[in-house]
């Protein structure tokens, strides 16, 4: 039997870029939305931790379920075994942006 697969699923978030690893990745019931589930984050059996993977472990330990806009996503890749979830900043000027959307603020988009 064929062990379930591991995405490596690497997105934006509030200027910075994350790097997470799941199990389970699909879009979402909320349009727009990916949905993401059963983070995987690496063994402690080094002496040396690594304070971004901390963080990112903190932020995500007692959530079951991420809902993540689809326009944040940078890529998702199936990979073969987990590695170090991370998150880095967000290099400005570089080749790596949002994907853009339509702007609402003059109200409703005109009709053609």
């Amino acid at each position: 039997m064929a062990s379930e697969p591991i995405y490596r699923i690497t997105f934006f978030n509030q200027g910075q870029v994350y790097e997470i690893y799941a199990r389970h990745v699909f879009q979402s019931d909320l349009w727009g939305f990916l949905e993401v589930e059963e983070f995987i984050f690496g063994e402690r059996s080094q002496m040396i931790v690594d304070p971004a993977e901390e963080k990112l472990k903190n932020e995500f330990s007692s959530i079951k379920r991420s809902f993540i806009p689809m326009q944040s996503i940078v890529r998702i890749d199936e990979v073969e075994k987990e590695g170090a979830g991370k998150i880095t900043e967000a290099p400005s000027g570089g080749n790596i942006s949002p994907f853009p959307f339509p702007s609402m603020a003059g109200g409703k988009p005109k009709a053609d």
